[in-house]
């Protein structure tokens, strides 16, 4: 494998996910903005987060398996949410938590969750982009 996933001493442990990614593959993959479509470009999870947040990992998760990869090879994700409140980390943690059981990944990746005003589409409520790297 090409990333390992760490809690350094000194920062605070997250069941979730871990801190830091090492990266010592060779090939990069980076996986542009996946938003809650499904194969045929149709909104999975209107006005449903946790839904949406689950679509856009398993988007990702194909993404990566389309270039031989897996979560496993994840440094990085950078998520987008349409008007973010703290109050959402509950359903976002559940589309997570639905998504990496599926893929079989714990914990997920290094992240960044940042609150945007719009997305490409008025139905869509999230946007995860990814950063790989495989042997």
């Amino acid at each position: 494998m090409a990333i390992t996933l760490v809690n350094p001493s000194g920062l605070p442990e997250i069941d979730a996910y871990r801190q830091v990614s090492i990266a010592t593959g060779s090939k990069q993959v980076f996986i542009a903005g996946q938003v809650a479509w499904d194969a045929d470009g149709v909104t999975v999870g209107e006005g449903d987060l946790a839904a949406q947040v689950e679509q856009c990992y398993l988007n990702i998760g194909t993404a990566l398996a389309g270039v031989g990869g897996s979560f496993d090879d994840v440094a990085k994700l950078t998520v987008y949410v349409v008007d973010w409140t703290p109050d959402k980390m509950p359903l976002f943690l559940e589309g997570v938590a639905r998504a990496a059981a599926k893929l079989g990944v714990t914990p997920v990746p290094p992240g960044t969750l940042l609150g945007v005003a719009a997305l490409d589409v008025p139905d869509h409520l999230v946007e995860v982009e990814a950063v790989a790297v495989l042997d």
